[in-house]
């Protein structure tokens, strides 16, 4: 099943503080982990016993940003997930269980 969910980034998110001062980005862990605490919430599963078997960075996320989540569960026991802010990617990867 094909889930989506939104994530509103506040200007004011700590990990923003110096992450390149002049042009403030969100660290990728912080991003993994905005998308982890969605996939549970949005799934009802506890992702502790899962991995992140891939991801690929393609852009930014800035101060105010809202990112767009999208995510399936494959019968082959995988989560897909791709990130977007308005029509941009900026991740995706996949999950699986240990």
């Amino acid at each position: 099943m094909r889930m989506h969910s939104s994530v509103d980034i506040d200007a004011d998110h700590p990990a923003f503080d110096g992450h390149f001062p002049a042009f403030p980005i969100m660290p990728g862990a912080v991003l993994l982990d905005q998308m982890l605490n969605a996939i549970a919430l949005d799934r009802g599963i506890d992702l502790k016993g899962w991995h992140i078997g891939s991801v690929k960075f393609f852009d930014a996320v800035r101060p105010r940003d809202t990112l767009l989540l999208e995510h399936e569960a494959t019968a082959a026991g995988l989560i897909h997930f791709t990130i977007r802010v308005e029509n941009r990617k900026v991740a995706s990867g996949s999950l699986h269980e240990r």
